[in-house]
C-alpha cells in the first residue's frame, strides 16, 4: 500500500525540519541530537567523510562510499518557498516523464512533492505502475534506488537526489566480508551445496531488503532469499525448509526478534562478527546454530529503550506501544506490538478515535502520523529529535536540482546495477515474492496483519 502525500496544513504541523530549527534557535523547548541538523546537508558533502548529523553520526562509513558533488549555489541559497515553486514547475514541465518516490522517513518538505509515499519495497513496486516514465527519482537511500533499478525497465533512469544518502546498517555487511564468512562456514560445515536426508543444505543465506544489490546478488547465487520487515517469518520458514540453518544479515535485531518469535532459542542464534575468526564463535557453537546473526543494526531503532517504554506507560496510562522489529529484543518484548512501517501506519489508521500511541520508529514518520491523525495522541518513544542521518541528506535543494537537470535533458546521479549483479539479485527478490505470508484477519482492537512491505 502506497499512500498519497499529506496536504500542506498537515505537512506544516509534521515538519521535523521546522521542529529542529525552532529547537536549535531556542524558539521551542525540546532537544535535538545534533545542532548540525539545522544546516543544509551540502555542508557535509564537502566535509569529512561520514553519514552526517542524526542517528548514524557515530557510525563508521566504509572507505569508498559514494560522495555527492557540490550542489550549485542557486539551490543552496534558495529559500524554502523558491525551492517549492521550482520543484513544482519542473514536475509540471516533465509531466508523466518523471515519477517521484518519497520514503516514509523523508522530511515533509520532500514528501510533499512525491507521487507515491511508502516504504522501500512499496515504492519500488509503485514505480512499476509508471512504465512509461523516463526517470524515477527515488527520495530515499542508496539501496532503495538500487532495488528500483532492479525492478524497473532497463530504459528507465533511477535517480538518487543525493549520492551521499546511504544506509549505515546496509554498509555493515559488505560483499567481501560476507564472502569471507561463507568460506569460513564451508570450513565448518563442509560442502555447502550438499544435502542431508531431508534434502536440506547446511546453510541458507537471507538478506534483509536493507542491503546492497551486491548482497542480494550473493544470496541469489547461493540459493538464498531476500526478506522485508513484515515477511521475515515467512522467509525464515522458507529457508528452514531448504537449509539446516540460516545466515541472516545485515540486521541482527530483525533476525533475532523474528526467530525468537518462531521458537528458536537464543543460544542457537550466535552473532557473527566479521572482524573475528569464525565470527567470534567456536565450531561447536556454529554447528548447533539455527540462525547465525550478522553484527549489524539500524542506528535509528537502536535508540529506543525499555526505559522509554516505561516512561511512556507511566505518563500515558493505556498507551499502546508499537515499535519496529529493527529495535533491540528487550524493546520489542516490552512493546505491545512490533511491525514494519506499513504495519504501524495501518494500526494507527484502524484504531478507534481517542487512542494513544507511543511509536518506536523514525521521527519523520511519527510526527507525520501525529499530524494526519489528530483524533489520536501519537508521540515518539525517544524524546530527543534525531532523524535518520542518511534519509536527511535528501533536501528540497537536491530534488529541485535533479528535476531541473531532467528538464534541461541531463540525467544526473543515476543509479545502475551491473548485469552480473542484477540477474542473481532479481532471482533472490523473485523468491521473496513467491514466499507470501498468510493473510489473517485481526481480532477486534488488534493491529492489522502485516503485508509484504519493507522497512
Amino acid at each position: 500500500m502506497t499512500i498519497a502525500p499529506p496536504d500542506r496544513d498537515v505537512r506544516a504541523a509534521a515538519s521535523v525540519d521546522r521542529s529542529i530549527r525552532l529547537i536549535t534557535s531556542g524558539q521551542a523547548s525540546g532537544e535535538a541530537c545534533s545542532p548540525d541538523l539545522a544546516k543544509g546537508p551540502w555542508e557535509f558533502d564537502r566535509g569529512p567523510v561520514g553519514y552526517g548529523p542524526g542517528s548514524s553520526m557515530g557510525d563508521v562509513i566504509p572507505t569508498g562510499s559514494p560522495r555527492q558533488g557540490a550542489l550549485p549555489a542557486e539551490y543552496r541559497e534558495a529559500d524554502a518557498g523558491e525551492l517549492h515553486e521550482r520543484i513544482r514547475a519542473a514536475k509540471a514541465t516533465l509531466g508523466d516523464r518523471v515519477v517521484v518516490l518519497g520514503h516514509f522517513y523523508q522530511r515533509d518538505e520532500v514528501v510533499e512533492h512525491a507521487d507515491f509515499v511508502g516504504d522501500s519495497f512499496q515504492l519500488a513496486n509503485a514505480a512499476l505502475t509508471r512504465p512509461d516514465a523516463e526517470a524515477i527519482v527515488f527520495c530515499g537511500v542508496h539501496f532503495m534506488a538500487e532495488t528500483a533499478d532492479l525492478l524497473s525497465n532497463p530504459e528507465q533512469a533511477v535517480i538518487l537526489p543525493n549520492l551521499a544518502a546511504g544506509c549505515s546498517m546496509a554498509d555493515m555487511a559488505d560483499e567481501s566480508s560476507v564472502e569471507e564468512c561463507w568460506e569460513q562456514l564451508e570450513e565448518v560445515y563442509g560442502d555447502l551445496t550438499a544435502t542431508d536426508a531431508a534434502g536440506r543444505v547446511p546453510v541458507i543465506p537471507v538478506t534483509y531488503m536493507n542491503s546492497s544489490a551486491a548482497l542480494k546478488g550473493f544470496v541469489g547465487r547461493h540459493g538464498g532469499i531476500v526478506c522485508t520487515s513484515s515477511n521475515a517469518r515467512t522467509v525464515l520458514e522458507w529457508a528452514f525448509e531448504r537449509g539446516q540453518r540460516v545466515l541472516f544479515f545485515p540486521d541482527q535485531h530483525l533476525g533475532r526478534n523474528t526467530a525468537k518469535a518462531m521458537g528458536v532459542p537464543l543460544e542457537q542464534m550466535p552473532m557473527w562478527n566479521p572482524r573475528k575468526a569464525l565470527g567470534g564463535n567456536s565450531a561447536d557453537e556454529l554447528d548447533d546454530a539455527r540462525v547465525i546473526l550478522w553484527h549489524g543494526f539500524c542506528s535509528v531503532h537502536k535508540r529506543f529503550t525499555v526505559d522509554q517504554i516505561a516512561a511512556a506507560r507511566a505518563s500515558h496510562p493505556g498507551v499502546q506501544v508499537i515499535v519496529h522489529p529493527e529495535c533491540p529484543m528487550p524493546v520489542v518484548d516490552a512493546a505491545d506490538a512490533a511491525g514494519s512501517t506499513d504495519f504501524i501506519v495501518k494500526a494507527i489508521k484502524a484504531a478507534p478515535a481517542g487512542s494513544t500511541f507511543a511509536i518506536g520508529t523514525e521521527i519523520n514518520l511519527v510526527q507525520r502520523l501525529a499530524a494526519e491523525y489528530p483524533q489520536h495522541e501519537i508521540f515518539c518513544l525517544d524524546p530527543v529529535v534525531c532523524p535518520c542521518s542518511t534519509m536527511y541528506r535528501i533536501h528540497p535543494g537536491y530534488l529541485a536540482w535533479v528535476l531541473e537537470e531532467l528538464v534541461a535533458g541531463r540525467v544526473v546521479n543515476r543509479i545502475t546495477v551491473p548485469g552480473d549483479v542484477a540477474d542473481p539479485a532479481r532471482l533472490a527478490l523473485e523468491r521473496m515474492l513467491a514466499a507470501k505470508p498468510p493473510i489473517t484477519a485481526p481480532a477486534t482492537g488488534e493491529a492489522p496483519a502485516p503485508t509484504a512491505a519493507g522497512a
